[in-house]
C-alpha cells in the first residue's frame, strides 16, 4: 500500500520524483524518502510524516543532485512510522539502496541469518532485510560483470523470499542502472525519450509519459536511460507490450475543488455515463460488453454468481445480489475475498464468479480470483484500471472507465461499480426471462440517472447546513431496507473513515432486535427512505425511533411531504426504480460524510491509518 517512483534519465531526477510522490501519498503517507545518485554518491533523505511537513522541507534544505533515483511514501506495516523505519533502505555496506511495496513474510528467520553472518539491522521493518539480502548477494558475485552483478542479486534475493514485492533497487557502483521487481504488488514501468521510469501506480508518471508496461508476477526489469530489458524469475528473457494510458494527468488534478473526493463526488454523473458509454443496446432493450469471453449461451447456464469484493466494492457487489436476483432471476451471494481465499465453499460447475476491485490490484481479491480459476470456475472481473493485475489475470471482464480517483475514500467508483452491475443485472436478465418492455423500461431509468445525480450536487449547501447541525456527534445509524441496506453500510463507512465517527450501518428492520438499545437524543439515525416498494416499512422503524427521541435524517424521494412530519432534516432524491435508488441514494451520504469530516477538521483526502489501494494482505 505505499508509493513507489523511480527516475533514471537526464533531468534532475528531485523534482520529478517528489511530484509523483506527492501523486501517489494516497497509497501511504506515514513517512517519506528519497534516494539519488551522483559523482558516484548515494545521498539519501527521509523523513516521518505526510510529504509536505517532513520530507518536502527537508529537501528544500538540501536538495539531491543527481538525475537517478529511488523515492517512496510509506503506510506502516513492520515497524512504526519513524525516520529509521522510512525508506529506502540500504544493505551493509550502504552503497544499496531499495524501496519496497509488500510483505516479506519469512523477515524474522531471513534476518536471523543474515545477523549471524555480520549485517547490523537500522530498523524494524521487513523492507530493509530484503535491502541487506540483496547487497549480501552483491558481494558473493565476482565483480566484472558490469551491471548484470547487480540483476543477478536481486534475483538470487528474491528467490528466497516469501510473500510480495514491488520494489526499485540502486547501486553507487551502477549509476547507469535502475532495477525494478514485482510479486503480487503492482509496479510499471513508465517509458520515455531518453529517461525511463519506475512507479507503483501510473498516476505518479503519467504527467511525463503515457506510455507504459505493466510488469508481471516474478517479472525482474534492468533500466536504463535508453533501454530496459525485463527477465522472468521462473524462466529467462520476457517480452512485455507497451501500453498507452488513456488519460491525462490533468483529470489526476484538484482543479476548483478543495479535496479530491469532492471534486471526485460531482464527477459522478460523468462516471455513470463514461459506465453506460457503448453498452445499450436499444434495438434489443438489452446491453452489451465487449469483454466478458463468454456467449450468450454459456451465461444461460449460470445458475449461481458468487461476488468477491473488499470494503466500499463489497457494499457494490450487496447491490449487485439484489440485482441480479431482481433482474436476472439468478441466485447471488457476496464473499468478503478476504474469507472467500480461505474457505473451502462448495462452488459447483454452473457458477460464475466475479471479482470487483476499483485498482484491480487489491490483495485479498487478486488472491479469491486466483483461488477461484485454480479450482477451474469461470471468473470475471469488474475494475476501474486498465492494465492491472486483476484485468490481466481474470478471464473476462468490464472496465469501469472511471478515471482516476486519488481521494481514499471511494465515490466515484462505487456508483461505476453500481452502474456495470446494473447493466450486467440487465444483460442476464434479457438473454433469460426479462420482456422487451421490461428491458426498455430499465435502460430509460439507467440513462436518466447522470442527470438526477446532477440534480443531487445542487443540494450541496442545504446538505452542509444538516452537517454543521450533527457534526459534533460521536455515534451515527444508518438504516435502509432492500436495495438501500448496502447503502446503509456504505453511508455509515464514509462517515467512519474520514471524519472517525462510529457509525453502524443496518437494515431497517433489525433495529428491534438489538440495535435500538443505542438510540437516544445525541445518537443521529440516517433512514433511506424513497418511494419504493418497503416504503412503509421503513416508515414504521422511522417511527420507532422517533419515539425514543432519536434524532433522524431521512433520504426521501421528491414529492414526499408526509415524511417531513416524522424526520428532523429530509434530503430529496428525485425518483427512479427501486432497484436504481442505490445510484442516487448514496450521494447525498457522500455529501453529507465530506462536510462532517472537514467541519470537524479531519483530512478527508488522507484520512489516517488508511490507504487507497490495499496490496499487502
Amino acid at each position: 500500500m505505499c508509493g513507489i517512483v523511480g527516475y533514471i534519465g537526464q533531468r534532475p531526477a528531485e523534482p520529478l520524483l517528489l511530484e509523483g510522490l506527492r501523486r501517489l501519498e494516497y497509497r501511504g503517507y506515514d513517512s517519506a524518502g528519497m534516494s539519488t545518485l551522483a559523482d558516484g554518491q548515494l545521498r539519501t533523505i527521509k523523513r516521518v510524516g505526510k510529504i509536505n511537513e517532513g520530507l518536502a522541507p527537508a529537501l528544500a534544505a538540501t536538495p539531491l543532485p543527481g538525475s537517478t533515483g529511488i523515492c517512496h511514501t510509506r503506510w506502516a506495516t513492520h515497524g512504526p512510522p519513524t525516520d529509521a523505519n522510512a525508506h529506502p533502505h540500504f544493505d551493509q555496506s550502504g552503497r544499496l539502496a531499495l524501496v519496497h511495496n509488500g510483505v516479506i513474510e519469512n523477515y524474522a528467520a531471513l534476518k536471523q541469518r543474515l545477523a549471524k553472518l555480520g549485517h547490523t539491522f537500522r530498523s524494524d521493518t521487513d523492507s530493509e532485510v530484503l535491502a541487506q539480502l540483496v547487497g549480501h548477494y552483491y558481494d558473493q558475485l565476482p565483480a566484472g560483470n558490469g551491471d548484470e552483478r547487480l540483476v543477478n542479486a536481486v534475483r538470487s534475493a528474491l528467490g528466497e523470499v516469501t510473500g510480495t514485492y514491488g520494489i526499485a533497487v540502486l547501486h553507487r557502483d551502477h549509476p547507469q542502472l535502475m532495477v525494478g521487481a514485482r510479486r503480487g504488488s503492482p509496479l510499471v514501468l513508465g517509458v520515455g525519450k531518453g529517461e525511463n521510469f519506475l512507479a507503483s501506480d501510473v498516476n505518479a508518471i503519467v504527467a511525463h509519459t503515457r506510455d507504459v508496461v505493466y510488469l508481471n508476477d516474478f517479472d525482474v526489469a534492468a533500466i536504463t536511460r535508453d533501454n530496459f530489458q525485463i527477465h522472468s524469475l521462473t524462466s529467462g528473457a520476457v517480452s512485455r507490450q507497451i501500453s498507452h494510458v488513456e488519460w491525462s494527468a490533468d483529470a489526476a488534478e484538484k482543479g476548483e475543488f478543495a479535496h479530491f473526493m469532492l471534486k471526485e463526488i460531482h464527477e459522478q454523473p460523468q462516471a455513470v455515463l463514461n459506465a453506460l458509454r457503448g453498452r445499450i443496446n436499444h434495438e434489443e432493450s438489452t446491453s452489451r460488453f465487449g469483454g466478458l469471453n463468454m456467449t450468450a449461451s454459456q451465461l444461460r447456464e449460470v445458475d449461481r454468481v458468487i461476488f468477491c469484493a473488499c470494503g466500499t466494492a463489497w457494499h457494490a457487489a450487496l447491490v449487485g445480489e439484489y440485482l441480479f436476483e431482481e433482474l436476472a432471476r439468478v441466485p447471488a451471494e457476496v464473499e468478503y475475498a478476504s474469507e472467500f481465499r480461505y474457505r473451502n465453499p462448495p462452488v459447483d460447475k454452473g457458477t460464475l464468479v466475479f471479482v470487483i476491485s476499483q485498482s484491480g490490484e487489491t490483495a485479498d481479491t487478486l488472491a479469491a480470483l486466483r483461488e477461484s480459476r485454480r479450482k477451474g470456475h469461470k471468473t470475471l472481473a469488474i475494475v476501474n484500471v486498465v492494465g492491472s493485475t486483476i484485468a490481466r489475470e481474470a478471464d473476462g471482464g468490464v472496465y469501469m472507465h472511471a478515471g482516476p480517483e486519488v481521494g481514499v475514500a471511494a465515490t466515484k467508483s462505487y456508483v461505476s461499480q453500481l452502474t456495470v452491475l446494473a447493466l450486467l443485472a440487465l444483460y442476464m436478465g434479457r438473454i433469460r426471462h426479462l420482456s422487451a418492455i421490461q428491458g426498455q423500461n430499465a435502460i430509460r431509468e439507467l440513462e436518466a440517472i447522470p442527470g438526477k445525480i446532477q440534480q443531487l450536487l445542487k443540494q450541496n449547501d442545504p446538505i452542509r447546513r444538516i452537517a454543521e447541525k450533527y457534526q459534533h456527534a460521536k455515534d451515527f445509524l444508518f438504516l435502509g431496507r432492500q436495495f438501500n441496506y448496502p447503502i446503509a453500510l456504505e453511508g455509515a463507512l464514509k462517515l467512519k473513515e474520514i471524519s472517525y465517527i462510529h457509525a453502524e450501518g443496518y437494515p431497517s428492520a433489525e433495529m428491534k432486535h438489538g440495535p435500538i438499545a443505542l438510540v437516544s437524543p445525541d445518537v443521529p439515525s440516517v433512514f433511506i427512505c424513497p418511494r419504493d416498494a418497503v416504503y412503509e416499512k421503513t416508515f414504521s422503524n422511522i417511527e420507532e425511533i422517533k419515539a425514543r427521541k432519536g434524532p433522524i435524517i431521512a433520504i426521501a424521494t421528491e414529492g414526499d411531504t408526509h415524511i417531513a412530519s416524522k424526520a428532523d432534516d429530509v434530503i430529496y432524491v428525485p425518483p427512479t426504480a427501486d432497484f436504481f435508488y442505490p445510484l442516487l441514494t448514496v450521494v447525498p451520504l457522500q455529501l453529507l460524510a465530506y462536510h462532517i469530516a472537514v467541519l470537524r477538521g479531519c483530512d478527508v483526502d488522507k484520512p489516517r491509518n488508511l490507504a487507497k489501494s490495499v496490496t499487502v494482505e
